[in-house]
């Protein structure tokens, strides 16, 4: 039944109305929509649920009727107020006093316009609510002390790398691409533009010189031959080619193969934007001959870091290569092991005071691939242009695999130089350690 209350609605709201309050149903929504029959039968949140349908059971008393009025004016004054928060208004239209609830204040909150931060320190900014923001710090050494005291956790990647490691990152291997202009730019000469050294003619006779020992037989030679045919690559071919080289009793002089020259100094002109030299073989004396002198004293006069048995201050080096593969790439590692070798005994002598004459060469590097054996002399002189630059010199070659003849020629020549290298080993020891003695007596003896 419907009261005298809801006689205002349209007719056809009417009807639908009363069948459903016969019925009993329940009033069909649309989406974001409310319907006239959902109007009168929602309950009202502001009253007591006994209250919800007092309007519609019959008419009202005066008392109800004016309390049904104050609710819908109150409802009605709280969506105008909502609509002004959303639509950013900062001084809302006063109205009639609300009842507070929990959902009204929620409401305000989420409505509520968020402000910027205040832009200038110790400024205040008051929010709708009257609420005082929190002043920023000032910016006082107190407060910077404090700031630097607060405990801060590093970042698991914030590793700073090392020296070395951004040193190696940026240097040039020699198998690398741009190690020749590299190495040219630093004043290492390729084999082509390099002169002969000024004792070239005894390099030369020294080389074919006859040995007091017998040469190696034929059964030995074909058996090189034959291993050198089937070697698949470098490595069996460093030990191939090792079968060539005079083995010395001499524990004091060793061989070294593959190691890198990880004591030398980095950056001393040649070697600038390069990597370490790491030639395939080695030979020279240990450190620890030359005790008492200094060799700490000396610039790239020690090979290997942190190592008691490091070679010191060689004269002989040299590159392998596999069968047929590219010796070119051998002489250019071999001009820059054979630069660094000259740059060590130079740095001894000078430490003395007694350099070697201006294009004296007493270094030598060898470059074999099995089939082929290259010999190269080294030494430093100035330019025109007064730029130091380092000399190899191709002085002989061999063919050690395809002749008899040949195999004992480049035999004997490699050990010829073995000989030599070992004997100026021992005369530079001798030198820099009698200067050493020298020196050391010297105040001694001014004293007495």
């Amino acid at each position: 039944m419907i009261s005298k209350s809801q006689t205002h609605l349209p007719r056809p709201e009417q009807e639908l109305l009363g069948a459903f309050i016969s019925t009993g149903a329940e009033p069909p929504s649309t989406h974001g929509v409310q319907n006239p029959a959902h109007r009168l039968l929602a309950p009202d949140p502001l009253r007591p649920r006994k209250r919800q349908f007092g309007g519609i059971s019959g008419n009202p008393s005066p008392v109800k009727r004016l309390r049904l009025t104050h609710t819908s004016d109150l409802r009605r004054s709280a969506r105008i107020r909502e609509r002004q928060y959303s639509l950013g208004s900062q001084r809302p239209i006063p109205t009639a006093p609300s009842i507070p609830s929990c959902e009204s204040q929620k409401v305000r909150e989420e409505v509520k316009p968020s402000l910027p931060a205040p832009t200038v320190e110790g400024q205040e900014q008051v929010s709708p609510d009257n609420e005082h923001q929190p002043k920023r710090a000032q910016l006082t050494q107190k407060n910077l002390a404090l700031f630097n005291k607060i405990p801060r956790k590093k970042p698991a990647s914030a590793t700073v790398p090392s020296e070395s490691a951004t040193e190696s990152s940026k240097a040039v291997s020699s198998t690398s691409h741009g190690f020749a202009d590299q190495a040219y730019k630093n004043g290492i000469l390729d084999a082509h533009y390099s002169i002969p050294p000024t004792n070239i003619e005894d390099i030369c006779e020294r080389h074919a010189r006859s040995r007091a020992t017998a040469s190696p037989s034929e059964f030995e030679y074909r058996r090189y031959a034959n291993n050198v045919a089937i070697a698949p690559n470098e490595s069996t071919m460093v030990v191939i080619g090792s079968q060539l080289l005079k083995q010395y009793d001499d524990d004091k002089y060793n061989k070294v193969y593959n190691q890198s020259f990880t004591g030398f100094p980095q950056d001393v002109g040649f070697n600038n934007s390069l990597s370490a030299p790491q030639p395939d073989f080695t030979e020279g004396l240990q450190k620890h001959e030359y005790s008492p002198f200094p060799l700490t004293d000396v610039n790239g006069a020690v090979l290997y870091k942190d190592d008691p048995f490091s070679l010191a201050l060689p004269h002989l080096a040299g590159e392998w290569k596999g069968r047929g593969k590219d010796m070119e790439e051998a002489r250019l590692q071999s001009s820059y092991v054979g630069a660094a070798l000259v740059y060590a005994r130079n740095q001894a002598l000078s430490y003395i005071g007694e350099p070697d004459p201006p294009g004296h060469a007493e270094v030598t590097t060898f470059a074999l691939d099995g089939i082929n054996i290259n010999f190269f002399a080294h030494y430093a002189a100035p330019s025109k242009n007064g730029k130091l630059e380092y000399h190899q010199y191709k002085y002989a070659s061999a063919n050690v695999k395809d002749s008899y003849q040949g195999h004992k020629d480049g035999r004997r020549g490699l050990r010829n130089q073995q000989d030599h290298a070992r004997k100026q080993s021992y005369v530079l020891r001798d030198r820099l350690k009698e200067h050493w003695e020298q020196s050391s007596l010297r105040p001694v003896a001014e004293d007495a």
